[in-house]
């Protein structure tokens, strides 16, 4: 397996992203969510997913493409892969049931299911980054500041006072921003959001109801439910990226290698 340049992580796969802008998945792909080996000029790669339960095995990938256009593949039900029309698209994300994008000019497109508001970014203004929850969406504004919008009833998408954050991520019932002094604030309720003591961190992920921090000497922390071994990433060394699935968790090392810890 070729050396990957970076990783998405979905409900039961994983997705890689190699240099040359090819992509490969991993994984339970019985809805289609594998089907990338077609895909070709590549930039950012997304996978859609979600708390792990007897109805939530089916996920989506999608992928921007180098020219700002999208694909998607695996379940629509809800219409979360209908993307092919999207254009000046500079990041992607993927929730359960749900994709979001950013375009050139800072605004948001959605596609999926809308009926705890998720998709309702019409009105963000100036984003530059997103991410999806189950249930909720975060915007990462140009100004450090975040925007949700969907179900917050654990307060997920309490993020109103947060400033000076450079990425966002999200999980089940839970939001994660990294601010630019290497600290973590989080969103939510539950062990996940137990990130206030981290320090020198360079990078987020959020799984279902765990969230996993790279540091700046390419080591990783922590915190949240591990029934599934999700976060035994204590031993990992020289990791250059982190994605956090729904009960698993995989790292790019500096080789291009794969580490991975979790269950489907």
């Amino acid at each position: 397996m070729s050396a990957f340049a970076a990783l998405a992580a979905g409900r039961r796969h994983w997705v890689g992203l190699r240099p040359d802008g090819t992509v490969t998945a991993v994984g339970d792909g019985r809805a289609g969510e594998c089907a990338v080996g077609d895909w070709t000029d590549v930039v950012a790669i997304a996978a859609g997913a979600v708390h792990a339960a007897r109805n939530t095995g089916r996920s989506h990938t999608v992928g921007l493409r180098d020219d700002g256009t999208v694909v998607a593949t695996g379940w629509n039900d809800d219409g979360q892969c209908d993307v092919a029309h999207w254009t000046d698209v500079v990041a992607i994300a993927a929730g359960w049931r749900r994709t979001i994008g950013v375009c050139a000019d800072g605004t948001a497109l959605a596609a999926g299911r809308n009926r705890e508001q998720q998709c309702a970014v019409d009105d963000w203004r100036g984003v530059l980054a997103v991410a999806c929850g189950d249930w909720h969406s975060v915007g990462l504004l140009a100004d450090g500041s975040v925007r949700a919008t969907g179900n917050s009833t654990r307060r997920q998408c309490d993020v109103g006072q947060w400033r000076d954050v450079v990425s966002v991520a999200a999980g089940s019932v839970h939001s994660v921003g990294l601010r630019r002094d290497g600290t973590v604030v989080a969103a939510g309720r539950g062990p996940a959001c137990e990130v206030s003591e981290w320090t020198n961190v360079v990078g987020v992920t959020a799984g279902s109801h765990h969230t996993i921090a790279l540091l700046d000497d390419r080591t990783v922390v922590a915190a949240g439910a591990d029934e599934q071994h999700q976060c035994d990433v204590g031993q990992w060394r020289d990791v250059v990226s982190v994605a956090a699935g729904s009960t698993f968790t995989v790292g790019l090392l500096r080789d291009g290698s794969v580490a991975t810890t979790g269950g489907f």
